[in-house]
């Protein structure tokens, strides 16, 4: 598996090495869980292959130095991590942070408890999603840092514990923005759109793939107007606000993604 991922960052080297004169833009350091880790790894020629148990880290260019760009588990409660940089282990430390509750009201309660041929539907959707979420598309990085998708209020519930009807489910993996109903949604940043669906909680959803495992997705959408396949550049439109899949209202639940793990937007947000 690590000679594969091997290969495939030996196409990287020349258009790699080519930007690594510029200083790409990046988030700062954020060492905990739901956060993202960047390591700096050097600065030979070409860019280390740097892999997280046997997956693939990205690699980036920044201050004419190499980076590791890591997300962490939310749900992690380990002290350090190890990556492994060319032939030699890096040892990352972490630290902790809790996440608060949030209970909301559904009103379907299929939502909170479905049957059983929603439950057959939801796990093929999950299928679909994970491997959206899991790509590694061997390209240079060109930064991770992000423009907003949609103006709006920005709500702080990634990582929430949340409840629904008092039933507690898996923590909030994104950031809602409040957006009226149709408002445009655009590309935060260059990208291929890898999958597009009507999902069951999601509702009408969009995936965006950025290279090197890092991926944005866009979920409750009121209409898609992008395909599977297609190259999208910063401000293109991907769609349009709404209220569809398990909501209390019309927003957009805009997730951030590295190395499939999710990491919490607001620290890929520009100001």
């Amino acid at each position: 598996m690590i000679k594969q991922y091997f290969m495939f960052f030996c196409a990287l080297l020349l258009l790699q090495a080519a930007a690594f004169s510029t200083a790409q833009a990046a988030p700062e350091h954020s060492p905990w869980p739901g956060g993202i880790a960047i390591i700096d790894i050097g600065s030979g020629a070409e860019p280390p292959v740097v892999t997280l148990g046997d997956k693939p880290m990205m690699v980036m260019a920044r201050d004419k130095r190499w980076h590791a760009v890591v997300g962490i588990p939310l749900d992690t409660s380990a002290e350090t991590m190890t990556l492994r940089v060319a032939d030699e282990d890096v040892e990352v430390e972490l630290v902790s942070r809790a996440y608060r509750e949030q209970r909301l009201t559904v009103k379907n309660q299929s939502y909170v408890t479905p049957g059983q041929a929603q439950l057959e539907r939801i796990g093929a959707e999950r299928k679909i999603i994970d491997t959206a979420l899991n790509e590694f598309r061997p390209v240079p990085s060109d930064g991770i840092e992000l423009a907003t998708p949609v103006t709006g209020p920005r709500s702080s519930s990634f990582g929430l514990r949340r409840f629904f009807n008092d039933q507690p489910r898996a923590p909030h993996k994104g950031m809602d923005i409040a957006a009226a109903a149709g408002e445009a949604i655009v590309a935060p940043r260059r990208g291929v759109v890898s999958a597009t669906g009507d999902f069951f909680f999601n509702g009408n959803t969009v995936i965006l793939d950025h290279g090197q495992g890092f991926v944005t997705m866009y979920c409750h959408l009121s209409a898609i107007d992008v395909e599977t396949g297609q190259a999208l550049l910063a401000g293109e439109k991907i769609g349009a606000v709404g209220a569809t899949g398990r909501v209390t209202g019309p927003h957009l639940h805009f997730g951030t993604y590295l190395n499939g793990t999710a990491v919490d937007p607001a620290i890929l947000l520009a100001e």
